[in-house]
Order: structure tokens, then C-alpha cells, then sequence
């Protein structure tokens, strides 16, 4: 017993190498132990806070009565019983649809009630048809929507056809003989505003270059507000079609006063391959005849007529064709007639000629007479002459052609009874500036007009 050493003894007695490394395994040993417990601790907590979770149930249960004083059903989404729904078929009622009664017909075979709407409830909540037949209690049958438009009802989802039957006017199949065209467009005036608004909505019928196509025209149109013709607004061009649709809108300011004195000009022009802008026809619209209210818009739909037949004039109009040659610096004017010429005052009858001046900055070049034609408001002249003009004076040169009246057997007793001037812009406006510009840009073509006399 006296060999007996304590743990405390034999501690010290070793050596202090020995010691330290004892104290590094045990606190080693320690911080492992202390690991491995709080893994332990944190797996246990996971697992309670998931069975927990399963067991929490999804759907609360809804407490309270429904229709008919039944307590609502409750689905409980953890448990595998799961109770089947039922429906009493006696509750289903089918979903109508009123019918549509056959076009331009304004009546129902009979009225179409709601069964909800129809019936009365029972007892127990159920509707009550009264026109059901032998089972009071039973919803009417559905009908076919194959039966005929008679009937009142069409299942869900049909479609009436009727409903999308597309009506056609008249105006857009029936068109005369030599016909050149139909317009229609829309206007609205806006008082406060002081502002009118033309919408060109399509065109139907249009001659086309080629006898026989439908697409050998490329239209466009020119819109004015005459007397006004050196603004103008214009559509965007349509290729290869005799009926285009435009459905173009374009604003004039002008008070109401002035609009009573307007007239509206809509000029249909046809482009061809050369580019080459050739008149189909015109329609006028005076404002003097323009109903309106406020703010309304009035559709429209007019013939396109040439110019002969728009304009006339009190001295009478005369007709005559230009045609110019760049290459020899020719200019070509062919007096063809003249029509209504007025008899002036101290004339026997009317004997007239016609007189024919080229003009460059208001210095008379040359001047040509046709022969007189006597006796005759309406005088046939058909005749030709050639002037020597250059293409640099083109801009600057006009052209006068007058009707005059002559006395038989004095030649030099003549008086004027109205004449025409065509040229550039510098001395012509509507539809003489018109002529001469066609003229030039249609180099080698005769361009044939009516023109009214103006004194």
C-alpha cells in the first residue's frame, strides 16, 4: 500500500512534454464531442417542426348554412375518405340565349324570359315553369339552332347568319352607260372652329387605259375650294385598281360667311407608265345647297363629269387642243369650235372667227386668225397653226385665243366677244394653268379643253 501513488502524484511526476500533449487531445476530444451534440440537437428540432407541418391541415372549415338552409360542405384534404359531391339534375337549368329574329324584321315569336326570371320558386327553392308542360318543375327543353330563324331560342354558342349578311347599295353596282366614275366623300363643318372637313372615303368604276382590265389605272385625287385654285390638297395614289378606297381626311379653314360662296372641286387624275398625269373627270359640290347641323357629318356620292360639261359662261366657251414638240421647238394650236357665243349689241347676226396670239413677258410674238364663220353661235373653225417656241420659253410665254365678231364686207370692224389666256402660273390660274401644264408635261400628246370666255 505504501507503493501506491495517486493520480495527482503521477500527473506531476511525468514529464511536461508528456503533459501538454495530454491537454491538446482533451480539448480536441471536447470541441468534437460538443459538434457532434448540437448536429444531434438541430436534426431533432427539424424533425418536430416537420411533423408538425403535416399535420397542420391545408383548408380551414367553413362554418355556416347554405341555400336552403343545409350546412356547407366540407372537404378535408388530409383525410383519404374524401365524400363525393353530388348534384341534383332537378336544379340544373339550361343556359339560353334569346334568338335573333330574321333580318328587317323587327318582332319576336314570343317574348324570351330568363326561366329564372319566369318561374316561381317552390318550397324547397325550385323554379316553377308554368309553361313547361306536364312536369311543372322541370326546366323548358332546349331548343336546336337548327331548327329555322322562327325559332326563339339558339343554343350557346350558335351564330345567326343573317346577322353578317352584307347589304349593297345600289349606287355601287348601277352605273350608266359611258360612264367615267362615282365618288363618294364625307363633309362636316365646324362653326366654332371655322373649319371644314372633307373625307374622300373610295371611288367605284373608273376608266381603265387598257378596254377590258380592271387594274390599268393608277388614280389619285385633287381636291379644291373654289375659286380658289392655287391651294389644293391631295390623296396618296392607288396603283393598278378602278375602284380605290382612300378613306383620307383633309382640313379647310374658312369661315361659314365665306363657305356660302365656295364650291368644292374634287379632280380625279390617272398616272400612267410614262408618269404621265391624265384628267379622268371632276365633280363640284357648291356650298350655297350644304344642310348641315354642327358637327354632323353628311355622306355624299357624285358622277365624275368632264369639265365641258361644269362651267359655262354668259359670252359662250371655246374648245381648243395645244400640243408642244421639244424636239423642233414647236408649238401646235388647233382652234376646233366654240359653242353659245353671244351676239353682241349692234350686230346683225353673229359672225365671228376666232384669234389666236403667242406672248412672251407681254410682247406679242405672232398673232393667226381662223376664217370667219358667219351666222353661227355655235362655229365650227377646225384649224391649225404652228408658232416657233423654245423650251427656255416655255415658263415665260402665254397663249391668247379670242372669239371676235366681225361686220360682213368691213374687215377692219371687229369686237371682241370674250377670250382665253393659257400659260405658267406667272399668267394663268385653274384650269387654263391646268392646259398649259398638261401641255408640257405631256410633250408630243394634243391636250383638248373647254375653256369659258372671260372678257
Amino acid at each position: 500500500m505504501g507503493d501506491e501513488v495517486s493520480p495527482t502524484e503521477w500527473w506531476q511526476s511525468r514529464p511536461p512534454l508528456d503533459r501538454k500533449k495530454a491537454s491538446t487531445v482533451t480539448i480536441v476530444a471536447c470541441s468534437i464531442t460538443g459538434v457532434v451534440l448540437l448536429l444531434i440537437l438541430v436534426y431533432l428540432v427539424y424533425r418536430v417542426y416537420k411533423k408538425r407541418c403535416a399535420y397542420q391541415a391545408p383548408y380551414e372549415k367553413i362554418y355556416g348554412r347554405g341555400a336552403g338552409g343545409k350546412e356547407h360542405t366540407t372537404v378535408d384534404m388530409d383525410r383519404k375518405n374524401v365524400p363525393q359531391l353530388t348534384v341534383n339534375s332537378r336544379n340544373v337549368q339550361a343556359f339560353v340565349l334569346p334568338s335573333t329574329p330574321p333580318k328587317k324584321t323587327r318582332q319576336f315569336d314570343r317574348p324570351v324570359v330568363s326561366p329564372r326570371m319566369e318561374g316561381t320558386s317552390g318550397a324547397l327553392g325550385v323554379p316553377i315553369y308554368p309553361d313547361s308542360g306536364s312536369d311543372s318543375s322541370s326546366p323548358p327543353s332546349r331548343r336546336s339552332s337548327t331548327e329555322g330563324p322562327q325559332n326563339s331560342m339558339f343554343s350557346l354558342g350558335a351564330i345567326d347568319p343573317d346577322l353578317y349578311k352584307a347589304t349593297q347599295d345600289d349606287s355601287e353596282t348601277n352605273f350608266p352607260e359611258d360612264h367615267l366614275g362615282r365618288v363618294w366623300f364625307a363633309l362636316e363643318y365646324q362653326r366654332e372652329a371655322e373649319r371644314l372637313l372633307v373625307s374622300l372615303i373610295k371611288i367605284k368604276n373608273l376608266p381603265s387605259r387598257t378596254p377590258g382590265s380592271s387594274n390599268a389605272c393608277d388614280p389619285f385625287v385633287k381636291i379644291f375650294l373654289l375659286p380658289d385654285e392655287r391651294r389644293f390638297v391631295q390623296s396618296k395614289f392607288k396603283r393598278k385598281t378602278t375602284n380605290p378606297k382612300f378613306d383620307e381626311s383633309f382640313v379647310f379653314q374658312v369661315s361659314y360667311k365665306a363657305l356660302q360662296t365656295r364650291t368644292l372641286r374634287l379632280t380625279v387624275y390617272d398616272v400612267d407608265r410614262h408618269k404621265k398625269h391624265r384628267t379622268l373627270g371632276n365633280v363640284l359640290y357648291p356650298f350655297k345647297d350644304f344642310d348641315y347641323d354642327d358637327g354632323q357629318k353628311i355622306v355624299l356620292w357624285k358622277d365624275l363629269e368632264e369639265k365641258s360639261n361644269m362651267e359655262t359662261s354668259d359670252l359662250g366657251e371655246v374648245q381648243f387642243s395645244l400640243t408642244y414638240n421639244n424636239h423642233l421647238e414647236r408649238l401646235t394650236v388647233v382652234v376646233l369650235r366654240a359653242r353659245g357665243v353671244k351676239k353682241l349689241a349692234g350686230m346683225a347676226a353673229v359672225d365671228s372667227c376666232a384669234r389666236v396670239t403667242l406672248m412672251n413677258s407681254n410682247h406679242v410674238l405672232k398673232t393667226k386668225k381662223t376664217s370667219v364663220v358667219t351666222n353661227s353661235s355655235d362655229p365650227l373653225y377646225n384649224e391649225s397653226f404652228n408658232f416657233k417656241l423654245s423650251p427656255t420659253q416655255l415658263d415665260t410665254s402665254s397663249l391668247s385665243v379670242a372669239i371676235v365678231q366681225v361686220t360682213p364686207g368691213d374687215e377692219g370692224s371687229e369686237r371682241q366677244v370674250g377670250r382665253v389666256v393659257v400659260g405658267p402660273f406667272m399668267y394663268a390660274r385653274g384650269k387654263e394653268l391646268e392646259h398649259w401644264t398638261e401641255m408640257v408635261n405631256n410633250q408630243k400628246d394634243m391636250v383638248k379643253r373647254w375653256h369659258a370666255l372671260t372678257q
